[in-house]
C-alpha cells in the first residue's frame, strides 16, 4: 500500500529494511541487490557509497527516510523532509530552491549558479534550483548524506547529497495503488501507480499525481484571496530483462506547476532591521501581517514545465556490476515578482528561465564478498541555463513587459573517480578514494539593458581533485566506529547575471572562485536489539563561500572569506514494544564566518545622510548594500540547534490495524540575511499528527492527518533587494482526510 503511517528515520524492523533494500536495488545493479540480500536480516540497506551496504557499515552520517516516515511527518514535497532530518534546511529565494546541510548551503541565484547539496533521483543528478523541489510520488526511500560527497558524487555536493529512490516496473504481477486526500484550504490531492506485466521479462508502469488548492493569503490592495495553485505530473516506465545478466529501464516524465506561493511576500518588519517597506512606508500600501500581502496591479506568477527522459542499463559482468545512467532534462519556468513587496508599482520583475541538461554516468562496482570492495566511475554533465529579465510593471503579457536584459551560461563537467574499502583485519577497514574533475563554463553572455544585444564573457575552466580517507573499526557485527577526512567543492561561477552588467564596475565581471571545504568527522553506529543509533562529531574548514548581493534588478555574486563549522549530531530509533516505537534526532551546529570582508549589510538610504539619500532617490531605490567587515558572526540560514521526536503506536481494531503517529520538529533562531547578522527568525516548533486504519486484507485504508497543528508561524523566506525587504510566512495549520487502495 502507498505510504502507511509510521515514523522512523533509522528503523531496523523488517518492513523498514524491506523498503530500504528496495530503494537500494533501484540505485545499484541487480547483482548488487542480490548481494545486499545476503546482508544480515533486519539490517538497513543504503547506497551512500554507490553500492548496496548495511547502513551500520557505511562511514557517513546518513538519515534514511522510508515512505512511512515521510507520511507521518506530512511530507508532500522534497522540502518537507527537513522536519525529520536534523541539520537540514530548505529555503527559497523567490522560486529558487536552496537546501542547506550543517550550515553549508547557497543563496546564489544566477545562471549556472547551482546549489551546495546535490539532488539525485534514481541515480540521476537534478541540477536546476528552479525545479528541484517537487511532489513526491511512488517514493520508496530518501537518503540524506551529510558532509562533503565530492569523491563519489562530485561537483556541488559541498554540504552533502540527497538520494531519492522511487518504484520501478516489476514482472512480479499486475498491480494498482492509489490514494486521494482532501484538506483545509480546499487542497485536493490524487496519486496513482499502476504496474502491468507485458511478458515474463518486460513490465510497464504508469504513475501520476495531481494537487491543487486555494491560497491562504489575502491581498490588501484588492481584498481578494491569492495563491491558488495547481500542479500535476505523469511518468511512464518500461523495464526489460534483455538477458539474465542485463536489464534496461526507460522512463519519461512530464510535469507542470502553477504555484505562486513562493512569490507572495509581505513587508518584513524585524527587531534587528526594522521596517522593510519602500520610502519609509506609505500607510495603506504595505502590510506586515502573516496572512496578508500587498501587491501592485500585475500579480505574482511561478509556472514551470518540465520533460525528463532517462535510461538505465544494468549488467552483471561477472567480476563486477556495471550501471549506465543517461539523462536529458528540459525545464522551463516563468516568474513574475513584486520586488518592493508593497502595493506600489515600483519594480515588478519578470524572469523566464530555460534550462537544458544532458548527463551520462558509468558506474562499476565490485561484487560483495572479497576483502577489497570498490566503486569506479566516469561522469559527463552539460547544463545550459538561460535567463531573460523583464520589467513587468505594465503586466505579465508578452506585449506588456519591457525587456530589461538577460544572461546565459553553458556548464560542462568531466570527472573520473575511484573509491575502495579494504578489510585490514576482520574488524578494521580502510577506505580511500579520489575524484578528478574538470569544470568549464563556455558560451557565457549577458544582454545589454533594454536590448537583446549579446555581450560575450570569457570561458572559465577549473580542475579539482577531491580525495577521501576513512578508518573504520567494528567492535561487533552491529557496531561501527569511524574517523574520516573528505574534501568537497562548489564549482566556479561566471557572474553574467550580476557584476558583468554593472556600469559602475565598467562591466567587469567578479572572479567568483570555487568554494572549497576540508571536512573531518568521527562517528559511531549501532544497530541491534530493537535499537538503532547513529552519532557524529564534525569539523569543517570552509573557504571562498559564494554569496549573492541583490541590487537593482541584479544578483551580484562575491566570495565571502573563510568560515568554520563544527558540531554534534545524533539520531536513534527504539522499538519499545512490538506495538510502540519512538524516533528522535538532534543536531548542534556552531557555524561562523571567521572573517567576512565586504559583507553585504542592508541599510535604509535615509540613514546614510542627505547625499546618499539623494543618490538613492535618483536611482529609484530605498535600500543600499553597505560593504562591512564582519568577524566571528553566525552564518546565514544556520540554526544552532534542530531536532525532532516521533512515535508510532499500533493496535488491532475491527479486525484491521489502527496506527497513531506523530512528529514534533524544533528549530532554534537564525538569520536569513547573507551577512549572517540581519533578518532574524526566532525559534519555532511544528507538530504533525496522523491516525490511520488499515483493512484486515490490507487492500484499503482511511486516515486523518494534521500538519503544523499548533499553528506555529515563522518566516520561510526573507527576500531582500534595493527596492524593499519581503517576508514569506509558513502556511497555517492544515488538516484533512485520506483514503488509499491497493489491488
Amino acid at each position: 500500500m502507498i505510504a502507511l503511517a509510521g515514523l522512523s528515520a533509522l528503523a531496523p524492523l523488517p518492513a523498514f529494511a524491506q523498503a530500504a533494500t528496495q530503494a537500494a536495488t533501484q540505485a545499484a545493479t541487480q547483482a548488487a541487490a542480490q548481494d545486499a540480500a545476503a546482508i544480515d536480516d533486519g539490517a538497513i540497506i543504503v547506497t551512500a557509497q554507490r553500492r548496496a551496504e548495511a547502513q551500520v557499515d557505511v562511514p557517513i552520517s546518513i538519515t534514511n527516510l522510508t515512505s512511512d516516515a515521510l507520511e507521518t511527518a506530512s511530507v508532500q514535497q522534497l522540502a518537507d523532509i527537513g522536519k525529520v532530518t536534523p541539520a537540514l534546511r530548505f529555503d527559497f529565494a523567490g522560486g529558487f530552491f536552496q537546501p542547506t546541510i550543517r550550515g553549508i548551503g547557497t543563496a546564489v541565484t544566477t545562471s549556472g549558479g547551482g546549489g551546495n547539496v546535490g539532488i539525485y533521483i534514481d541515480g540521476f543528478y537534478s541540477p536546476n534550483p528552479l525545479a528541484a523541489d517537487f511532489d513526491l510520488i511512488s517514493v520508496d526511500s530518501i537518503q540524506v548524506l551529510k558532509g562533503p560527497q565530492g569523491t563519489l558524487f562530485g561537483r556541488n555536493t559541498t554540504g552533502g547529497a540527497i538520494l531519492v529512490s522511487t518504484r520501478e516496473p516489476s514482472t512480479n504481477g499486475n498491480a494498482f495503488e492509489g490514494r486521494v486526500s482532501y484538506g483545509r484550504y480546499n487542497e485536493a490531492r490524487a496519486e496513482a501507480f499502476g504496474n502491468y506485466v507485458l511478458s515474463d521479462r518486460v513490465a510497464l508502469s504508469v504513475e501520476g499525481q495531481y494537487r491543487r488548492g486555494d491560497g491562504w493569503q489575502h491581498d490588501i490592495s484588492t481584498g481578494k484571496r491569492v495563491g491558488d495553485y495547481e500542479n500535476w505530473s505523469v511518468r511512464l516506465g518500461l523495464k526489460a530483462d534483455l538477458t539474465d545478466d542485463v536489464d534496461v529501464l526507460l522512463r519519461y516524465k512530464h510535469g507542470q506547476t502553477d504555484d505562486p506561493s513562493t512569490m507572495l511576500a509581505a513587508t518584513l518588519d524585524t527587531a534587528d532591521f526594522g521596517l522593510g517597506a519602500p520610502f519609509g512606508g506609505i500607510p495603506g500600501t504595505y502590510t506586515t501581517a502573516k496572512n496578508r500581502i500587498a501587491t501592485g496591479s500585475v500579480g505574482e506568477i511561478f509556472r514551470s514545465n518540465s520533460d525528463v527522459v532517462q535510461g538505465t542499463i544494468r549488467a552483471d559482468l561477472g567480476f563486477a556490476n556495471l550501471t549506465s545512467y543517461s539523462q536529458y532534462r528540459s525545464e522551463n519556468s516563468l516568474m513574475s515578482q513584486d520586488l518592493d513587496y508593497s502595493g506600489l508599482d515600483i519594480f515588478q520583475l519578470g524572469l523566464p528561465n530555460i534550462n537544458e541538461t544532458w548527463s551520462q554516468e558509468l558506474l562499476l562496482t565490485s561484487k560483495a564478498g572479497p576483502k577489497l570492495q570498490w566503486t569506479a566511475g566516469l561522469f559527463y554533465f552539460q547544463n545550459t541555463d538561460t535567463y531573460i529579465t523583464y520589467i513587468n510593471n505594465a503586466g505579465n503579457g508578452a506585449n506588456e513587459r519591457l525587456r530589461l536584459g538577460g544572461s546565459s551560461t553553458t556548464v560542462k563537467s568531466y570527472a573520473g573517480f575511484l573509491d575502495a574499502t579494504y578489510e585490514l583485519t576482520p574488524r578494521l577497514f580502510l577506505t580511500a578514494g579520489a575524484r578528478y574533475s574538470q569544470d568549464k563554463i563556455v558560451d557565457a553572455y549577458w544582454n545589454q539593458q533594454f536590448t537583446t544585444t549579446v555581450m560575450p564573457v570569457p570561458d572559465i575552466s577549473n580542475n579539482k581533485l577531491t580525495p577521501r580517507a576513512v578508518l573504520r573499526f567494528k567492535p561487533t557485527d552491529r557496531t561501527s566506529i569511524y574517523a574520516s577526512f573528505t574534501k568537497g567543492y562548489k564549482a566556479a561561477i561566471s557572474d553574467v547575471g550580476g557584476s558583468c552588467q554593472i556600469p559602475d564596475t565598467n562591466y567587469t565581471c567578479n572572479k567568483v572562485k570555487p568554494e572549497d571545504i576540508n571536512a573531518y568527522e568521527a562517528g559511531f553506529k549501532y544497530e541491534a536489539r530493537g535499537l538503532s543509533f547513529e552519532g557524529a562529531a564534525f569539523y569543517y574548514d570552509y573557504k571562498n563561500l559564494q554569496v549573492s548581493i541583490y541590487r537593482t534588478g541584479t544578483a551580484e555574486i562575491i566570495n565571502a572569506a573563510t568560515s568554520e563549522i563544527y558540531g554534534l549530531e545524533g539520531s536513534a530509533r527504539y522499538q519499545v514494544t512490538p506495538a510502540f516505537q519512538v524516533s528522535a534526532g538532534a543536531s548542534w551546529v556552531h557555524a561562523r564566518y571567521k572573517q567576512f570582508n565586504n559583507a553585504p549589510v542592508y541599510v535604509r538610504c535615509a540613514e546614510l545622510g542627505a547625499e546618499a539619500a539623494a543618490g538613492c532617490a535618483a536611482n529609484g531605490v530605498t535600500f543600499v548594500v553597505v560593504p562591512t567587515t564582519l568577524e566571528d558572526v553566525t552564518m546565514q540560514r544556520t540554526p544552532e540547534f534542530t531536532g525532532f521526536l516521533g512515535s508510532r503506536y499500533e493496535a488491532d481494531l475491527g479486525g484491521g490495524e489502527l496506527a497513531l503517529s506523530g512528529n514534533l520538529f524544533y528549530s532554534s533562531s537564525f538569520f536569513f540575511g547573507p551577512s549572517g547578522v540581519q533578518f532574524r527568525q526566532g525559534s519555532y516548533a511544528t507538530l504533525a499528527l496522523r491516525a490511520q486504519w488499515s483493512a484486515p486484507d490490507d487492500r484499503f485504508y482511511l486516515a486523518a492527518f494534521g500538519d503544523n497543528v499548533t499553528n506555529s508561524r515563522y518566516l520561510t523566506q526573507a527576500q531582500y533587494s534595493s527596492f524593499g525587504i519581503g517576508a514569506n510566512w509558513n502556511k497555517p495549520a492544515t488538516y484533512g482526510i485520506e483514503a488509499g487502495v491497493r489491488f
